[in-house]
């Protein structure tokens, strides 16, 4: 009853539902095109540092949510979006631009990429490293063009964002800066050298320094043997002067007879004499006691001959005190050549220790010059590297092999993405639907009284009677 009273909201209503539908099933169709991007580890690229790079970790293969997350944000990047309505040139399918001629480029442009991001589904799938992206175009040769583009343009921005360009040529122009730097601080190393004789000033200070030791320790003997020589020189000559330079080394006792003989016969002769005196003269005669007393004294001589008889001492030279003598020459002689080796030993010493001083200094020089060598060594050595890994970077770009991948080209597709029977299908049903309801929405609203009923609990007073719709009066109480 309600669809009967209200058939003309029904008929509209329902009829131009199933109107859309059928000019959407023939004039509105539209064709969905879809690729699918894979986001894995196939390439780790080394951070743009100053310093050598780790190695990189390759048990983690996973793909984290933050990564996939960024793709899909990137995919729908607004520079991408503007670079892919470029190459597709969607601006000019705008029919709005007929009515915006003096519109610039760049504001077409951007609206057609506003509408190219609405138009736009990406979605991560989940539990896969999958992106789907789908776009749909009322051409299927568009739709299947503005995916094309936009994988391109996406691997294009992928690399600029993920390894920025210009690596090579700044690494390449740091290595040929740092060459430089190597091949000064070469030079100042090697002059340094040859200016000051030297080749590792270090081990050398450090051979000296031992020179030095020895030599100290030699010098500390030498005078303690120049010490002990002195006190012996001392020692000789104090026994030299109390030693006797010459020894007796025989003595013999024996009586001289000769002059004992030449004794007796002189006391014999005098005792004749005495005897022809005495016949001659009184005994008290002056030359009677003349030669008795020469009697007297001969015979005291030869007395005084027999109790001294001659004695013959053999000398020698003192063994002691020649022995003192040599030693004491040979000591001098040491003294003196130990004193020499003191002289010597102290002058080494002297400049044994001036070089080590030197040599202390031109170590710290060295030393200095050598860590610059050897920093400016590790930093070409880094260049190096890093040039190297800059263009391997540039050669993978090259090659395409980057850590995401186009899995699902896009393919023309053949057909809509709603066939024209499920569209006048649902547009049918759609048509019947809306219909009823705004029939009964009507019905609803309709401020009419259609039965004694209606008017009885409405104005709540009785019906005395009713006409039907057919007289064209409506019922009255």
């Amino acid at each position: 009853m309600v669809l009967f009273r209200q058939r003309r909201v029904f008929v509209g209503v329902a009829g131009l539902v199933f109107i859309l539908a059928v000019v959407y099933a023939f004039a509105g169709t539209t064709y969905r095109a879809q690729i699918r991007v894979l986001v894995r580890r196939g390439r780790a690229d080394p951070p743009v540092a100053a310093q050598e790079n780790a190695p990189p970790d390759f048990s983690r293969v996973e793909v984290t949510e933050e990564e996939l997350n960024s793709e899909v944000e990137l995919l729908k990047d607004e520079d991408v979006l503007l670079r892919v309505v470029e190459a597709s040139n969607l601006a000019s399918h705008d029919w709005l631009r007929w009515l915006r001629p003096n519109e610039e480029q760049a504001a077409r442009a951007e609206r057609a990429a506003r509408k190219l991001s609405k138009r736009l589904d990406v979605e991560p799938l989940k539990k896969t490293n999958l992106i789907a992206v789908s776009y749909e175009a009322s051409d299927p040769q568009v739709a299947a063009h503005v995916l094309q583009s936009l994988a391109t343009v996406y691997l294009d921005k992928h690399m600029e964002v993920h390894r920025p360009g210009g690596q090579l040529h700044f690494f390449d122009r740091q290595t040929g800066e740092s060459r430089r730097q190597l091949e000064e601080a070469n030079k100042k190393l090697v002059d340094f050298t040859k200016s000051r004789g030297v080749v590792m000033a270090a081990q050398q200070r450090d051979l000296i320094l031992q020179r030095v030791d020895e030599l100290e320790t030699s010098y500390q003997a030498t005078q303690i043997e120049v010490a002990e020589t002195e006190h012996r020189v001392q020692e000789l000559n104090a026994q030299l002067t109390k030693l006797p330079q010459r020894t007796t080394t025989q003595v013999r006792s024996a009586d001289n007879p000769e002059l004992l003989r030449a004794l007796k016969a002189s006391l014999l002769d005098l005792e004749l004499k005495r005897t022809q005196l005495l016949t001659k003269f009184e005994p008290n005669h002056r030359l009677v006691q003349e030669v008795e007393q020469q009697i007297v004294q001969a015979k005291a001589a030869v007395t005084a001959e027999r109790l001294t008889p001659l004695h013959d001492e053999t000398t020698d030279q003192n063994p002691n005190y020649e022995w003192a003598k040599a030693e004491l020459q040979k000591a001098q002689v040491e003294l003196r050549g130990l004193e020499a080796r003191e002289v010597t030993t102290d002058s080494h010493l002297t400049g044994y220790r001036m070089e080590a001083r030197q040599l202390g200094e031109d170590a710290i020089v060295q030393n200095d010059l050598s860590k610059s060598e050897s920093a400016a060594q590790e930093n070409y050595l880094l260049y190096v590297k890093k040039r190297e890994e800059a263009r391997m970077g540039d050669a993978l770009d090259e090659g395409g092999i980057v850590n995401v991948a186009i899995a699902e080209q896009p393919i023309v597709p053949a057909l809509p993405v709603w066939p024209a029977g499920v569209v006048l299908l649902g547009g049918f049903v759609a048509a019947l639907t809306s219909g009823t309801g705004a029939a009964f929405a009507g019905d609803y609203l309709d401020p009419a009284l259609r039965t004694p009923e209606d008017v009885l609990g409405c104005l709540e007073i009785p019906v005395l009677a009713s006409l039907p719709k057919g007289t064209g009066r409506r019922l009255s109480a």
